[in-house]
This record gives C-alpha cells, sequence and structure tokens, in this order.
C-alpha cells in the first residue's frame, strides 16, 4: 500500500481492524467506502477505530463496513486512496450546517 497513514497524533499502531463508512444502498453488498478529497487535493479515506468513534468523529448513525489490512489494501489496489485517516474528524458537520445554513 503506497498511502501515506495519518493518525490522530496519538502514536498509535493501526488497529487490526477499522470501521469504514460506506454509501447506504439497502444491499450491503452494492455499498462502496465513502473516500474525500483534502484541501490540497489528495484523496482520504477515513477510518476508524471503534463504531462509536465513527459516530463522534465522522456523521452519526453513517453506515460502515468492517475492515482488516488486507481489505483496506483490496480497496486501495481497486481505488487508490492517498492518505489513510484512523480516528480522525474530516470536518463533515460543519460543512452539513453551512449547506443547511
Amino acid at each position: 500500500m503506497t498511502a501515506t497513514i495519518a493518525e490522530s497524533g496519538t502514536g498509535r499502531a493501526m488497529p487490526p481492524v477499522v470501521y469504514v463508512p460506506t454509501t447506504d444502498e439497502p444491499d450491503p453488498h452494492q455499498r462502496r467506502v465513502v473516500m474525500h478529497h483534502v484541501e490540497d487535493g489528495r484523496t482520504a479515506l477515513y477510518t476508524y477505530s471503534a463504531p462509536d468513534r465513527l459516530d463522534d468523529f465522522y456523521l452519526p448513525g453513517s453506515p460502515w463496513m468492517l475492515c482488516d489490512v488486507p481489505t483496506l489494501q483490496r480497496i486501495h489496489d481497486e481505488t487508490p486512496y492517498d492518505l489513510l485517516f484512523v480516528d480522525v474528524d474530516p470536518g463533515l458537520r460543519e460543512e452539513t450546517a453551512e449547506a443547511t445554513s
């Protein structure tokens, strides 16, 4: 995997599994992981070490899939991303609030 792993500053190692936000199709097999473009144009995959962290840092109630490192590698092979964030807030709540005001 050639993506840069960016963590929350805690210095923790990559968890053995992470929760990854997905699209919300009714059939879980049709769901795709959600990636984001950061300010410098790179593509980022936000992941979370627990479902409550996904709710706290991402968006509450977001659909997700559980991924281990080999699954993250397959995702990267199919849809490359430049950055992998663990337990980081991408600022989506602010974007949602701005869009509704």
